[in-house]
């Protein structure tokens, strides 16, 4: 059975865990298939935007409870040590992470629970857009688990060191409202599927060539490379659209007073 959809239409690219009978639950299929879905549009030159979903009345409820006897079952080290081939992630790890290595930006549209795995995919994303009864929640403590598919990496880079800590201490469930303050939900929106696809159309008719070149900027200005490496990177990526045909198109576009058309 199939558990993720892709389809691709006027460059923004849609994305749906497609498991809703099941809350759209991750087991070892569904984290194999949504790591194929990231891996596609990396490759994927037409795809200016994208946008993640989740079909029926839960974004991601998070690891499909079988998944838990699967594992406790197995040898824990055989499933969670190893990396993927070119990879610093396991697979599971990959889930959440892959949509940080999509070159363009990707747009999470949530409802109902987003739960532990779920949290951490959502928080792959640029930009979350959630429904005001979303909850969220760091489930892991509630199975007598750390959280473990990039959600370290993750949080840091949205939320306060406090907020993370009783998060992932009492697993409790946080409110769509208490996220914006807190960091990790972008906005609300009564319509978050609307709401990301009308952004997704936004940010599609931009500079394809600037548009990514924003988000591996953004990701060394997140990282550790210092001040110097930054800058550097600021003047790289500059240098390699100036006078290019995507910005002259910009240009001629904002004189003509019109829409630009990059193809």
């Amino acid at each position: 059975m199939a558990r993720v959809s892709t389809e691709i239409k006027d460059h923004v690219a849609h994305v749906t865990l497609t498991r809703g009978d099941k809350m759209n639950g991750v087991d070892k299929e569904m984290a194999e298939a949504i790591v194929a879905a990231g891996e596609a549009l990396c490759g994927n030159d037409d795809v200016r935007a994208v946008v993640l979903a989740g079909e029926g009345r839960a974004f991601c409820a998070g690891l499909d409870v079988q998944s838990f006897a699967m594992l406790a079952a197995g040898d824990p080290e055989a499933v969670v040590m190893p990396r993927l081939e070119g990879r610093n992630t396991n697979l599971f790890q990959e889930v959440a992470m892959v949509w940080r290595r999509v070159p363009v930006p990707v747009i999470a549209a949530l409802q109902g629970v987003v739960f532990g795995a779920g949290f951490q995919l959502a928080l792959g994303a640029d930009v979350r857009i959630a429904h005001p009864e979303c909850q969220f929640s760091v489930m892991e403590m509630k199975w007598g688990l750390v959280p473990d598919m990039g959600g370290m990496v993750l949080m840091p880079q949205l939320m306060r060191s406090d907020v993370i800590r009783r998060m992932t201490y009492t697993a409790e469930p946080v409110g769509a409202a208490q996220g914006v303050d807190w960091g990790f939900v972008t906005e609300l929106s009564d319509d978050p599927q609307a709401a990301a696809v009308q952004l997704a159309a936004t940010i599609a008719k931009k500079s394809p060539s600037a548009m990514r070149a924003a988000k591996r900027l953004i990701a060394v200005a997140e990282g550790d490379a210092g001040e110097d490496a930054v800058l550097m990177a600021e003047s790289r990526e500059q240098a390699d659209l100036i006078g290019k045909p995507h910005q002259m198109e910009v240009i001629a576009a904002n004189m003509q007073k019109r829409e630009p058309n990059f193809g």
